[in-house]
């Protein structure tokens, strides 16, 4: 059951990667990422196959070498992560929302801002 589980949320996680390529506003990369994550977990030759793919093989492959990452994949993420929880605070209006969502959002911020940045010549800042 858990195979199953990991598999869906792959699928659906993936589905949303591709969706980010076209817009602007949904980031790729940590969809991407979490996928290969769940297809490692549930069903080896998705994996494999995600991997190898032109599109999004290299996306893996940056993180998991920690090559790095571009700087517009980290602004994107960003941008959306704090949208997201902006939206999520006003619209649910919940007082614990307004403490826990602005510290993950933080903690989340932070670890994006680690990671090295990937410029196109290859240099890696």
């Amino acid at each position: 059951m858990k195979r199953v589980i990991y598999t869906i949320l792959g699928l659906l996680c993936l589905m949303i990667g591709v969706v980010g390529i076209v817009m602007p506003l949904v980031p790729t990369t940590p969809f991407v990422i979490l996928s290969s994550i769940c297809f490692a977990r549930s069903c080896k030759w998705m994996n494999r196959w995600l991997r190898r793919t032109p599109i999004f093989g290299h996306f893996i492959r940056n993180y998991e070498d920690k090559t790095g990452i571009p700087i517009w994949v980290k602004i994107q993420t960003l941008v959306f992560l704090w949208v997201g929880l902006a939206t999520s605070m006003i619209l649910l209006d919940r007082t614990f929302l307004y403490i826990k969502l602005p510290i993950i959002g933080l903690c989340v911020t932070i670890h994006i801002l680690m990671i090295k940045t990937w410029r196109r010549d290859g240099i890696v800042i």
